[in-house]
């Protein structure tokens, strides 16, 4: 089963789903055949590569009542994360590109790196509050992830899976995706936003249920001369 995640890496409704989703999968019994894939989605392709805009600053201007108001919308859901596991401090980041993150991600999931590198942009993010446009930041957290500082390199001086991001966003927008985080399981079933632990425990159980129809014999369903019939 394959669980297709589209997500970006300053979104923090996106991390509080990442965890959520992992939640539901350590108990899930059929977890290690489940295979998870990020794809590129950029909250703001208009960003500036250098930020000098704070997100509280950008986030009060969006919705209006300035940085203060950008602040409490922060703090807000900083308290949500809390409830998951995550601590956010990320009062001083700054307002930038997504692009050459999502390049890297894509690099990372030819390399088998991909679970790796994207929790560490993360972390980079949420918790340090460091700039998702600098290049520094993100050789970091490849490398971090397992990755080879040449090849990284190699990728965050040119233009390589910028492609690969663009067929992503584009198919988000396909599936009627207009924000993430967005979780499509096997190409049959989509759920948007960070939903509860349990939605995403459903979801996997329907899944699987759907994909693999002779487990029904172990789960007691009715069977009769014909077979099992597949629950809608």
């Amino acid at each position: 089963m394959r669980i297709e995640i589209w997500s970006d890496v300053v979104c923090p409704w996106c991390y509080i789903g990442k965890r959520r989703l992992e939640t539901a999968l350590a108990e899930f019994p059929h977890r290690d055949q489940v295979e998870i894939v990020y794809r590129s989605f950029e909250l703001d392709p208009s960003a500036p590569q250098v930020g000098h805009e704070s997100i509280a600053e950008a986030l009060g201007r969006k919705y209006g009542g300035g940085a203060a108001a950008g602040r409490q919308m922060m703090a807000r859901v900083a308290e949500v994360a809390t409830a998951d596991g995550l601590t956010f401090a990320y009062d001083e980041a700054t307002h930038t590109k997504t692009v050459d993150a999502h390049r890297l991600l894509h690099l990372a999931l030819e390399e088998g790196r991909q679970h790796e590198l994207k929790e560490a942009l993360l972390a980079a993010y949420f918790t340090r509050g460091e700039s998702m446009g600098d290049h520094d930041v993100l050789r970091k957290a490849a490398v971090s992830a397992g990755l080879d500082q040449g090849r990284v390199d190699e990728v965050l001086a040119g233009d390589e899976y910028a492609g690969a991001v663009r067929e992503d966003i584009d198919q988000a927008r396909a599936f009627g995706a207009t924000g993430v985080p967005f979780f499509v399981v096997d190409r049959k079933f989509g759920v948007s936003g960070a939903q509860p632990a349990e939605v995403f425990t459903q979801l996997l159980e329907r899944a699987w249920s759907e994909s693999n129809p002779i487990s029904l014999l172990a789960q007691g369903e009715a069977c009769g001369p014909d077979g099992c019939a597949v629950p809608s």
